[in-house]
Order: structure tokens, then sequence, then C-alpha cells
């Protein structure tokens, strides 16, 4: 049975999006999303009564909204092939892709909110230590992956004053400079989720501890 028979395909397409937020949150992007549009909280579920009730069954609020999306996806992607190859195997062909989905679907909410609880009990928890973005002005950043051009960011990592480490996309001020990877940085102005930063050697920098 082929991946891209159409009986497949809702389940091929659930993982190939788990790919895209995979290479989003490799490139920094994902953190830009996640701070733009608050994607840690659910606030429309927070209030008491049925929406606290259902965030706490589908395990919202444990882990930030795009890990637990991504794990949902694979769950429901691998139960689907899974799924669909074992039923082929022993009924001769596998169910109608509407079936297949309703079913990977009904496994695989309360599998991901089994999931997030061990997840959730090992990812570090931002709100204890949350900040204003502009509280990392003036910090020293370490560019971690890409080169950074006036007009195309790079992801960098930053210590807040709490110890706790940011990943944030950064440009040089100036703009005829470029920030490669390793290069330390001074994150000197800041505009939208965009840190504006000046290269420069710094002994005390030690982000890597």
């Amino acid at each position: 049975m082929s991946l891209l028979a159409a009986e497949n395909l809702p389940f091929v397409i659930a993982l190939g999006c788990l790919a895209l937020i995979a290479l989003l949150q490799v490139t920094g992007i994902g953190d830009v999303i996640e701070d733009a549009g608050d994607f840690d909280t659910v606030d429309g579920l927070d209030a008491g009564g049925f929406g606290a009730a259902l965030t706490a069954l589908l395990g919202l609020g444990r882990v930030p909204l795009m890990i637990w999306t991504a794990s949902l996806l694979l769950i429901f992607g691998t139960i689907g092939l899974i799924g669909q190859a074992w039923i082929a195997d022993i009924f001769g062909a596998p169910l109608a892709p509407l079936w297949a989905m309703l079913g990977a679907g009904a496994a695989a909410l309360p599998l991901n909110s089994l999931a997030a609880r061990p997840l959730g009990a090992i990812m570090p928890r931002d709100e204890t230590t949350a900040i204003d973005l502009d509280d990392l002005i003036r910090r020293d950043a370490e560019i971690q992956i890409g080169t950074a051009r006036a007009g195309s960011p790079a992801r960098a990592r930053v210590i807040d004053h709490h110890g706790q480490a940011h990943f944030v996309m950064v440009e040089p001020s100036d703009t005829d400079q470029e920030l490669r990877t390793g290069d330390t940085v001074l994150l000197v102005r800041r505009e939208g989720q965009t840190f504006y930063g000046v290269h420069y050697q710094s002994p005390l920098l030690g982000l890597g501890t």
C-alpha cells in the first residue's frame, strides 16, 4: 500500500506539517511566531467551567501550543499509517479516508493528552521568569544559526537576568555588517520581534554555561 494513496494522504499531510513545524523551530521562525501570537497559552479556554475542563482533558497549557500541536500531528500521523496498514492486512482493504481520520483522531487526542504530562514536567516553564522583551536590550547574545544581514535576521541566544535562555531574531545594527554563527553581539534596540545588535568580543559572555 502506497504512502501517497488516498486513504493515507491525511496522515502523510499531518507528518508533513510536523516536518514544517520542526523546520520553523530550527530556523528560529517558530519562536518569533510564538512570541507574536502568544501561542504558549490558550486564553479562550483558561476560564472556569467547561473551558477549564476541556483544557485539562486535552493537556492544553501543560506545554506550549506549538509543541502540543507537533505532538498531536506525530501521534495522529503514526496511528493513521500503522492502523491503515494493519486493517488492510486483516481485511484486505484500508478504511476510507474520512473514517480513518475519525478513528485516528479519536485515538490521538487522549494519547496526546497523556504525552503532554511528561513533556510538561520536563520542559522549562517560561512564566516563572517572564520578562519584557525590552529587558533583553543591552545584554549579550550569541548568533546560533545562520548569518544575520540587514533585512535578514538570524537566530540568537541571550540570557536574561534570571539566567533563563531566550532565542530571538537579530539583525546587525550597522546595515553594512554581517553577524555570523558564533559571533557575540550586544543587543542595542528592538523593533517588533526583531533585535538589532553590534558585534564585539565579550570575555564575560559565557553563554555556553
